[in-house]
């Protein structure tokens, strides 16, 4: 299995390939210009999103000196679907934080995950997993297919779950505390017993976006989005105990 690391938007993106898919040199340097459009996909749209560079295009419009119309073709396509989205999970999931900075973090690194896919397919890749900081989007399957664990956010060394990535279910995203620690804004009415959700999905945005509305809309949230969507759901309560749809329990291995 080939590989290949990257560091960027704050996290570690790792992207594997299996050995018989760069069997010869001419594929291995294939792989590797792949791998830098990867890197730059997601170096590009860090630069334009990050709230934690004060040079981004999303910076400038939370300090106001760029107004949404003003902005990039980009931006204001993110923003319209990150508002569908909003619309999608009831006002749960939601592009702007509490103080009404926009903040369209919650759909960006899906955006990068899909888009280094995309280019990993132009290059004739059809069998590799993507993970970045933990969030999967799966091509293909290899001989001994794509086994992925749930980190357990006790302890992130230790799993939780272990689940095999399928045709339709290729994509798991998780919302929580172990990576990132505390930083989803939960909804005033949310009884905050759930301290980390993991979502596997048909796309690695729908993955990406439930996981984040689950963990931010509590109970009420997961008995909606599991009715609204083909969805697998992994949830981790305070206190240990663990709430699994029939979905991820097919999954699990």
């Amino acid at each position: 299995m080939s590989v290949h690391t990257f560091t960027t938007m704050g996290t570690v993106v790792s992207v594997r390939v299996p050995d018989n898919e760069t069997a010869s040199s001419e594929r291995a340097r294939e792989l590797d210009a792949a791998i830098a459009a990867t890197t730059q996909e997601f170096e590009a749209l860090n630069a334009r999103f990050s709230l934690y560079r004060e040079d981004s295009e999303i910076s400038r419009i939370a300090r106001g000196e760029l107004t949404l119309p003003g902005a990039s073709d980009e931006m204001r396509a993110a923003y319209a679907e990150s508002l569908d989205w909003r619309e999608k999970t009831n006002y749960t999931f939601t592009p702007h934080r509490p103080d009404g900075v926009l903040d369209l973090s919650g759909t960006i690194k899906a955006v990068g995950i899909q888009r280094s896919a995309d280019a990993l397919a132009t290059a004739g890749f059809t069998t590799f997993l993507i993970n970045a900081g933990g969030d999967l989007l799966s091509s293909g399957r290899p001989s001994e297919g794509w086994r992925v664990g749930v980190a357990n956010p006790e302890d992130p060394e230790l799993l939780t779950a272990t689940v095999e990535l399928s045709e339709e279910f290729c994509a798991m995203a998780t919302s929580g505390s172990a990576e990132r620690g505390e930083h989803i804004w939960l909804r005033p009415d949310t009884d905050n017993s759930f301290r980390q959700v993991s979502v596997v999905a048909e796309d690695i945005m729908t993955a990406d976006v439930l996981a984040t509305t689950i963990i931010a809309g509590g109970q009420d949230a997961l008995d909606t989005m599991t009715e609204r969507f083909n969805i697998g759901v992994l949830v981790v309560k305070r206190d240990g105990s663990l709430l699994g749809n029939n979905r991820f329990q097919g999954l699990m291995k």
